[in-house]
């Protein structure tokens, strides 16, 4: 059984959350760099030494676009790429975390795709050049999304600052982050309860146009 992205990412909280009694939970705030305007959707992350249990998931294609636009997983996830367009798409990704390609298909390819390896994995179509998605591959249970208000609260553990008892690391991620191969990082102070982070990103891509002729003249038949 394949689950829902936000089951995914309710399954690495609830992972990350009962481990040990010394547990706190933080909750972080994101927003957009030089106001208040919060930002949806970006990945935070705190290394805790543990991963998150690999899930089975998919990411649609629908209206020529990818549903979810971002997806996280644990590593070791399998993800199917299942076509709900009347059209056929050839899916891609030349990301170091993972490199694959699904030639030409209609409703379902043969097999998922398994993401072995922490990292960014951008998706692209070989057929329709606007199509973009990612799949967030995580090696920490303490992961989450933001939601439209941009807040997301992480359980940290004594464990997750072994190395540095003083500062506690985030790693940040969005897709519209200059270079959105990689997350950026910020410190906070270990035990605090709450941080906010800001970030500074490109501006929202221009919607898709409308079909070109030919393209229409299929939709049609």
């Amino acid at each position: 059984m394949r689950v829902s992205a936000s089951a995914v990412l309710a399954g690495l909280l609830m992972s990350a959350m009962a481990v040990t009694a010394n547990a706190y939970e933080l909750s972080v705030t994101v927003t957009l760099d030089g106001s208040t305007e919060p930002v949806a959707n970006a990945v935070v992350s705190v290394d805790s030494g543990r991963q998150g249990t690999p899930v089975s998931a998919e990411i649609y294609q629908k209206d020529r676009a990818f549903h979810p636009h971002v997806l996280v997983v644990p590593v070791g996830s399998s993800v199917d790429f299942p076509n709900r367009d009347n059209t056929q798409h050839h899916v891609y990704s030349f990301s170091p975390a993972k490199t694959f390609n699904i030639e030409l298909y209609a409703d379902r390819p043969a097999a998922p795709i398994v993401f072995d390896k922490p990292g960014i994995v951008e998706l692209g179509c070989n057929i329709h050049d606007h199509m973009q998605g990612f799949v967030v591959v995580t090696d920490t249970a303490a992961t989450g999304q933001t939601d439209a208000s941009g807040q997301v609260t992480l359980s940290i553990e004594s464990q997750d600052t072994e190395g540095s008892p003083e500062k506690v690391t985030l790693e940040i991620w969005h897709p519209r982050l200059p270079d959105n191969t990689r997350p950026v990082t910020r410190e906070i102070e270990a035990g605090d309860k709450s941080a906010i982070v800001t970030l500074n990103l490109e501006p929202e891509p221009a919607a898709e146009g409308s079909l070109d002729r030919l393209q229409q003249r299929f939709r049609e038949l």
